[in-house]
């Protein structure tokens, strides 16, 4: 059967979007809603560890007798409020997910099978129907030209947002000055807002060692810019007090701190649902999408930071990511470490059920996700919804097949390839340099797929072809949506070191914004059949747009000649009023260099205007 095309675009008003990507999925979580916001972590430390109780065997399978003669396995239950150093060992038996020789695991009696052995789908893979045409959406897709930098930018960071922004900016600039701190301020308005995001996005491009060298003019490193766009002590005074809440409902939220009605991000929630809302009104995914976190580096003393020594940010705020192959943003949801509504089926399903939403996206969607998240209990939940999912899984983790007959081991050629299916599920393990593990629900087991390997042949090492599992090369095209998407931010990250973990996370909204800007800029350049601009060069115009100051420097006319320094001076005083000391000799002149106002002699017998333009520092401003 052939995939029914979705049909022409539909245009929604503000509201519809709204209830449209608000609206409950089919198991009652809510888009708006972060999930991971409310994740389990009553088991926080096997989080750090890159492990979920619930679906992962820490400990060997050994035979256990529970009350009451009992075969079954103690239900899974999870502590809170653990602190994050204590130790797995400590933990009863039940958490470290021991099970009975009596209950079967999943593939303890079938064996693996090889590529030459026939497999095929259970049933057809659903249709891909997304509920809006993917990519760029109305009104931005009936541009004729592709629309200035700034105008995709403000998408994300629109006029209520930054009107949010700038009036709780002055509420915390006011509570400072009335709690003593003296400095002068003056009411932030939404131009300035956009000016001091700008320069944020210009020290990003043009690194400096401290902020202040931004407005240095003593240096041959001074940069002429920033001063013309703002003072150096106004956008100290703007980054000192830019906040996104009400210091006063701030207040009110601490007060609260243990309690279930508690928010751990209320500083940051006026912008954080913003965004997220923003992300997925003007852009739909396309049909490949991959689930992964990130990290914004913080050493900020906060529950919320999170330790990770597999990653290049060590330190951070984690925050899970959708993202499609083009690299764009679609949502994501930070990890905060508490729990008031679990599903009980573990934090890496609560992770990704928290943003593929059936009521946004369609059906059809193919996931591709890393073997923290695989899961049978996920890809199965995600195949009643009408969701392919494909990704690496672990031996340890539940469900997973445990038998060894027919399996491949450390002496295998490469290329060799085994597989179980079990339903729409199918586990393959390939052979390459060492044992790739992949589950599916889009693949069969081997479809003569090859890649080009450096193997050993009579003692030299030659590339030839070795046979690869379609969910292998598949996983390798697609799961890098995140990374990309993390790569860009990276490039031009707008990001500066903060004691305030929240002005941390809105740099990181910015940079966002500024990516998916950018993202949608190169799709509505290839709709209208135009070159797109690089990153680089679209941030450079975003930043000059921001600030209000021309990206093109404007040529300045030097004007050296002599010009008396004081005019209209009476007869009996024009010798002598308005004299300054000569820039060389020190004697007074009453001439002075017309570009620079430099007190110069012209005389006779001493051209000291004539020397000082001539010389090196007749060349300076």
């Amino acid at each position: 059967m052939v995939p029914r095309k979705p049909g022409p675009a539909k245009r929604y008003s503000v509201h519809e979007a709204l209830a449209l990507i608000t609206a409950p999925d089919e198991d009652g979580a809510s888009v708006h809603s972060s999930g991971p916001d409310s994740a389990d972590s009553g088991d926080e430390a096997d989080f750090l560890e890159g492990l979920d109780p619930c679906h992962d065997i820490v400990a060997d399978v050994e035979e256990e007798i529970f009350d009451g003669s009992s075969s079954t396995e103690p239900p899974c239950t999870v502590e809170g409020g653990r602190g994050r150093d204590r130790s797995r060992r400590s933990r009863p038996p039940a958490k470290r997910g021991n099970r009975s020789r009596s209950e079967r695991l999943s593939g303890d009696v079938a064996a693996w099978k090889n590529e030459t052995e026939p497999d095929s789908l259970p049933r057809p893979l659903p249709h891909f129907l997304p509920k809006r045409r993917p990519g760029v959406q109305p009104p931005l897709s009936e541009f004729v030209d592709s629309p200035a930098p700034s105008e995709l930018f403000k998408q994300f960071f629109d006029q209520a947002a930054i009107k949010t922004l700038c009036v709780n900016t002055n509420k915390n600039a006011a509570k400072n000055i009335a709690a003593g701190k003296k400095f002068r301020w003056t009411d932030i308005t939404e131009t300035e807002m956009y000016q001091y995001i700008g320069l944020t996005l210009y020290m990003g491009l043009l690194k400096r060692p401290k902020i202040k060298d931004f407005w240095c003019t003593s240096s041959i490193f001074r940069v002429p810019y920033p001063p013309q766009v703002m003072p150096r002590d106004r956008f100290y005074n703007i980054a000192w007090n830019i906040h996104m809440s009400d210091p006063a409902e701030d207040a009110l939220n601490d007060s609260r701190k243990g309690m279930d009605n508690y928010d751990c991000l209320h500083r940051i929630r006026p912008l954080y649902d913003s965004l997220r809302v923003a992300c997925k009104a003007v852009y739909h995914p396309q049909q490949h999408l991959s689930v992964d976190e990130r990290m914004v580096a913080t050493k900020a003393r906060i529950a919320l930071k999170q330790y990770i020594k597999n990653k290049p940010t060590k330190w951070g705020i984690k925050l899970f990511v959708l993202s499609d192959n083009t690299g764009y943003t679609v949502d994501f949801s930070i990890y905060t470490g508490r729990s008031t509504l679990v599903s009980g089926k573990g934090l890496s399903f609560d992770a990704v059920m928290s943003l593929i939403q059936k009521s946004y996206l369609g059906s059809g969607y193919h996931i591709y996700c890393d073997n923290f998240y695989t899961s049978p209990a996920l890809f199965s939940h995600l195949h009643g919804l009408g969701f392919g999912a494909c990704g690496t899984f672990r031996d340890t983790r539940i469900g997973i097949p445990k038998t060894k007959e027919n399996a491949l081991t450390k002496k295998s050629p490469r290329g060799t390839i085994r597989w179980i299916r079990e339903g729409p599920l199918i586990f393959i393990k390939w052979m390459d340099t060492r044992e790739v593990s992949v589950c599916s629900t889009l693949h069969t087991a081997f479809s003569g797929d090859t890649v080009k390997r450096a193997c050993k042949v009579g003692g030299k090492y030659r590339a030839i072809e070795v046979q690869v599992p379609t969910a292998v090369k598949d996983y390798n095209q697609f799961m890098g949506g995140v990374d990309l998407s993390d790569q860009l931010i990276g490039s031009y990250s707008s990001w500066r070191k903060s004691r305030k973990w929240y002005v941390t996370v809105l740099h990181h909204f910015i940079d966002i914004a500024v990516t998916n800007s950018y993202l949608l800029s190169k799709q509505l350049c290839s709709r209208l059949k135009q070159q797109p601009m690089t990153h680089q060069a679209f941030q450079e115009l975003l930043t000059a747009e921001l600030c209000g100051v021309p990206s093109q420097p404007v040529l300045e006319s030097y004007h050296h000649f002599p010009v008396a320094i004081f005019e209209g001076a009476p007869d009996q005083k024009k010798a002598t009023q308005g004299r300054r000391k000569c820039r060389l000799c020190g004697k007074c002149t009453p001439f002075m260099r017309e570009a620079c106002k430099v007190p110069l002699c012209v005389i006779v017998d001493r051209n000291c205007h004539k020397t000082y333009h001539s010389s090196a520092c007749g060349t300076e401003k």
